[in-house]
Parts: structure tokens; sequence; C-alpha cells
């Protein structure tokens, strides 16, 4: 179990200690005071009461739905040949449309239009926005795959509405980084810590930089999450509803915080299924993450071996020296190296239920047969329209939300660093790091979530995830002003649709509006 933070701590002694305070003043009272509430003064001091900072707002109402402006089309059978499924529940259908937008900021005016992509599924009433991470699959199959895990009470009240995000899917993507430097940013040999070999990731990044600032002009740092989160806004307007209901999962959460401190009396009933630290920068954000996949592996590792798993007896062992053998050179007759096993493992252990299958990719790469691995990681490399690589959108929109640029030097001694401490994932971190190093700054930074009188923001926090650590969402519950922390014991990226317990709590929070207990744990 997480530890409590210090603010939740101290509240919760604070409750304890005032009844007897209380009882303190009383004794020493000879009866009631006559003093002014406003302040107090002697011969050496005044004290003006602090104002007081606004509890949670009610959980909002569903609110009734007015007219629309969206056109939808049917693609109820190209989703669910996309999603790879033989058949969809009883009475499960998809829709399909456009979502005008603007790439136009006051800072940067005249950047044009776009269109971005959104899918509606289901027949309830109220829409359910959900976002999934921007370097996932595009958010328009994330929310159709999302929708056959959700529970039939839930999708008799909400449809759930998903958004392929700036830069990816069919949303004016941001389809610019060369294929082979794809490969070679992805491939790069996650154990390498000299300058001399580093400055040949530092090329691809340049050239890859380049490319983009050509393809993309002025358009090429609109793609971020303070701009989504005006998307969002755009879509509620075209939706037709008062306020923006909303899950979003792992990195997506920071555009639902975003959007907490853009839109205030827009904000409806939202879940963080998991979120970033919103203190850290991207170096202790890499290093938090490349810690937790270190265990998580563990994890997987362990549950590997007691099914008797073809990774043997110690599959981080085996793992370990396939990795070392593709550092060189990649498995024969594939492109599959070093860099791209630990992409393809960092991926599989996102989902609990693919364990089994990573484990076979792994142990048939092993024996020589990468065709698994190059399958997995292939999204992330090779666009295939309708959806451009996965690559293209995660590096700009994680450079545009992040004013931190490491110079190589540090970034040297960051991947010795953690190569050391995490040898499996700390070289693959480090090199995210170098990533940005190249690109133009940003004028600002994401906001940390801070706005009062919200309503009540479940934040789920899950015990095993590789790409949220447990910890940064705890902090992130603990930094909303109404944020409420719901544990989930298990492992994989994302509770909700994968653990009973903690989808019964949302779906009873979105559906109802009863708000989870503070600190509820759901088992693994």
């Amino acid at each position: 179990m997480p530890r409590s933070t210090p603010r939740r701590t101290a509240h919760r002694v604070g409750v304890l200690l005032l009844p007897l305070l209380l009882l303190v003043v009383a004794a020493c009272s000879a009866g009631p005071s006559q003093r002014p509430p406003v302040a107090y003064r002697d011969a050496e001091q005044q004290v003006t009461p602090q104002p007081q900072t606004p509890g949670p707002a009610p959980v909002p109402p569903l609110g009734p739905s007015v007219q629309e402006s969206l056109t939808w089309d049917d693609c109820t059978e190209q989703t669910r040949g996309e999603l790879g499924v033989p058949a969809l529940p009883a009475g499960m259908t998809f829709a399909c449309s456009r979502l005008p937008t603007t790439l136009d900021s006051p800072e940067a005016p005249g950047r044009g239009t776009a269109r971005s992509a959104v899918i509606s599924a289901g027949s309830g009433q109220v829409p359910l926005v959900v976002l999934g991470d921007i370097g996932g699959e595009p958010g328009t199959a994330f929310a159709a795959r999302m929708a056959l895990r959700l529970p039939p009470e839930l999708l008799r009240t909400f449809r759930v509405i998903g958004m392929d995000r700036r830069g990816t899917g069919e949303s004016d993507s941001a389809d610019c980084i060369p294929v082979e430097r794809r490969n070679a940013i992805l491939g790069f040999d996650p154990r390498a810590t000299d300058r001399t070999t580093l400055d040949r990731l530092v090329d691809s990044v340049r050239d890859a930089s380049q490319q983009c600032l050509l393809s993309l002009d002025e358009r090429l740092q609109a793609y971020d999450t303070w701009r989504t989160a005006a998307d969002l806004e755009e879509l509620r307007l075209e939706l037709g509803v008062p306020k923006l209901h909303a899950i979003g999962r792992g990195e997506a959460a920071r555009v639902l915080t975003t959007y907490t401190e853009r839109f205030p009396e827009s904000v409806g009933r939202m879940v963080l299924d998991g979120a970033p630290d919103p203190q850290l920068d991207a170096i202790a954000q890499g290093e938090a993450q490349a810690q937790g996949g270190e265990q998580v592996f563990d994890r997987f590792a362990a549950d590997c071996a007691a099914r008797g798993c073809p990774l043997g007896p110690d599959p981080r062992r085996t793992v370990a020296d396939l990795v070392e053998r593709t550092r060189a050179a990649p498995l024969p007759g594939t492109s599959v190296t070093a860099g791209k096993i630990t992409q393809a493992v960092l991926l599989g252990l996102q989902d609990r239920d693919a364990w089994p299958g990573l484990a076979q990719a792994l142990a048939a790469a092993n024996r020589g047969d990468g065709s698994a691995v190059a399958a997995m990681v292939a999204p992330l490399v090779e666009s295939t329209p309708p959806a451009p690589a996965r690559l293209d959108g995660d590096m700009i929109t994680s450079c545009n939300d992040t004013t931190l640029r490491v110079p190589p030097q540090r970034s040297t001694e960051i991947a010795a660093d953690w190569s050391a401490r995490f040898p499996l994932f700390g070289g693959v971190f480090a090199q995210r790091l170098v990533w940005c190093g190249l690109w133009p700054v940003p004028q600002q930074a994401l906001p940390v979530p801070h706005t009062p009188g919200l309503p009540p923001l479940p934040v789920i926090s899950t015990a095993h995830d590789a790409a949220v650590p447990a910890l940064g969402s705890d902090h992130m519950a603990e930094q909303l002003p109404s944020g409420v922390v719901l544990r989930w014991l298990g492992a994989g990226h994302g509770a909700v649709g994968r653990s009973e317990c903690a989808t019964t709590a949302v779906t009873r929070f979105l559906v109802d509006g009863v708000v989870p207990t503070e600190g509820m744990a759901c088992p693994g």
C-alpha cells in the first residue's frame, strides 16, 4: 500500500487533536469569549483570520443535452474490423464524425484550423469522453475498445465518446519523422552510456526534428496538451452538454487536469485512471518510470516463473541476455534490436492479460524468431493508413509539454546512472530526455493543478503500473484540492475495465454521483 502523504496525514492528526484542544480552551475560559471574530490584538501582535479555501463543489448533475452540432455516420463494421473482434456485444454500435478545431493560440495566431476524428459508442444519452495516452493507440480506437469493457449499467446512461488527439490517428496527424529515423530512435541500444554512441541518437533526433519542422512549420508547437484541453471544450460545445464528463487514462489525465485549470466552470464528473506526478520535471518523471518499470517486470517475472513459462526459471536473466545479444546487431532477418525488445516489454507489461503472450514473444525472440516482437512495436514506427506511426505524435506532444532541455553531457551522466540502477529500462527513459534536446522550447509548461472549488475528482492509483507509478497518482490526488484517491492493488496500465472493484466504484460515481471513499483499496 502506498504510504499516506504529509498533507493528508497532517489533516487527520488535526482532526484527532481538535476535540482535545476545544476541551482545554473550555476549561480555561470563565465564560463566552467577547472578542470580535475578525482579529486578535495585544501589545505585540495582531492576527487576522486567513481566508478559507472553498471545499469541493457538489458532484455535478449529468445535465440535459441540447441539440448537438456534430453529424454522425455509422461506422460499426469498420470499427469492428479495426479492433479485430469477431463480433460485437448485442446492441453495440459505433458512429463517426469530425470535430472542427483551431490550431491558433493567442501567442501564435494564423496556424489555421483542423478537423479531429471522433467516435461515439453505445446508445446512452449522456456523452462520456474517454482519453488514452498520447503514445498509445489513437483515441477513437481506445474509446471503442474501452466501450467493450464497460459494464452495461454505465452504457445505459452514457455513450462513450473518443477523440484522436492532436497529431495522432486521423486528427491532422503529425506523420513527419522518416521511418528509418523512427527505427533508429526506438531501436537504439538501451545500454549505451558513452558520449560517442549517444551522439548517434542525437543525430537521429536532429534529423527527425528538422523533418517535422519542415513538414509542419508553424503547426509544430500546436500539438500539445494545453491546446488539446481546448479541443475538449470545443467538443463539449459541439455535443451540446453543460458539463464535460470524462475518464482520462495515464498521461491523458494531464489533459483533464489542464482542462480543469482552463475551463473550471465546465468540469463535470471526471475520473483520472492513473496520473503522472504533477510536481516532477521530465528528469524526475523518467527516473520514476524506470524504477516503476523494473518493479512491474519483477512481478511479471515471478508470475511467469510460477506458471512455468517458456522464459525458464529466471525470466529476468533470460531477457537480459537477449537484450545483450541484440545490442550490436538485430535478430537475423529482422529489424528487432535490443531497443525494440525493451520497448516491446514496456508495452506488454501494461496489460496484465497480455503477460502470457509477452512471455511467448520474448521466448520466440530468444530462439531467433523476432516476428512477434516486431509486430508489437510496429505501430510505433510504421504508418498504416489511416493510422500514422505513434512515435511522431508522442515525441512532438511530449516535447511541447515541457520546457526542460537536457544538455548532451548531462544526458550521458543520466544514462550511465540509470542504466546501472535500472538495468532493463534505465537507458530507455534516459534516451527519452534526448528526444527533446533539439526541439523548440515552448513558451510555458503545463500548469500544476490547483484550482479550488472543483467537484470531487477520483484518482485511481494502480500498485503495479509500468507507465504511471502509483506514487505519482497518489501525489496527483494530493495536489488536486478535490482529489480522492482510489487504489487498485493489481497490475497493468488503467484499472477501469480491468478491475471489477474499481470499475464498479467508477460506475457508481459517474452514474449515481457516489464519490468513492477516500483511500478505498481494491484487491489485485
